[in-house]
């Protein structure tokens, strides 16, 4: 029998933490009560076997639909929820101390057009609809720094080629690092599957989106002295 996976279905290479940090009896609460709730729908192999696509139009009555791969501890996604209440959101993160800091802020600002599945990105792209995702959002993904550990970037086919076949026509991805050679691996690796980027001069990189909120993650960046850049790219075919 083949292992399985933490957050269900084959086992597939992940590679960071799933738990740190103790956590407290709030948070505890919230996963016991509020994830199974708060989910997309049925995404494990054991109840989905024939990996069925979700019915976002049921989950989110028809809106159009984004994702942020990696929400960390949910500001940004808060945010976006909060400034857009007509767009479906899905937070996707294996990070147990992430979801249950989301799952608290969900709950503090009564949000109801957020679901949060605890698990690898690629379970979720392997049930989304083809052409189903408006908006993608990758912040500050882990960036590997170690040149033989490059591989296990999230900009690389592995990642991008599923994610690409969930998002729509001129949808939109955006990523922001602060890691220059995370950069240069976006800019090879996103347009080679279908997107075109949108920012043309490297200056411009460095400029934020109108609607950005800065996290927890780039402050740190700033305060070590690093540059934050944001990329857009668009969904070609």
């Amino acid at each position: 029998m083949s292992k399985a996976h933490p957050s269900g279905g084959p086992w597939r290479n992940f590679y960071g933490r799933f738990k740190g940090k103790s956590l407290n009896k709030a948070q505890e609460n919230r996963l016991t009560n509020d994830l199974d709730r708060l989910s997309p729908g049925v995404i494990s192999w054991e109840d989905n076997p024939e990996r069925k696509p979700l019915d976002l139009n049921s989950l989110f009555e028809g809106k159009d639909v984004w994702l942020e791969i990696g929400f960390g501890g949910g500001e940004h996604l808060v945010h976006q929820a909060k400034e857009n209440p007509g767009i479906g959101f899905i937070g996707c993160e294996p990070y147990l101390n992430g979801v249950a800091m989301l799952l608290g802020k969900i709950e503090s600002e009564r949000l109801n057009n957020i679901r949060v599945y605890s698990g690898d990105a690629r379970h979720l792209f392997d049930v989304l609809p083809p052409q189903s995702i408006s908006r993608v959002f990758l912040l500050y993904p882990d960036p590997w720094p170690k040149k033989r550990h490059h591989r296990r970037r999230f900009v690389t086919q592995e990642h991008i080629a599923p994610l690409a076949q969930v998002m729509k026509k001129d949808a939109i991805f955006r990523v922001a690092t602060d890691i220059k050679d995370y950069v240069r691996q976006t800019l090879q690796e996103v347009p080679a599957n279908g997107f075109n980027i949108q920012t043309e001069l490297p200056q411009d990189l460095q400029i934020a989106w109108p609607d950005w909120i800065s996290t927890r993650y780039e402050q740190k960046a700033l305060r070590e002295g690093r540059t934050p850049h944001y990329l857009t790219f668009k969904r070609h075919s």
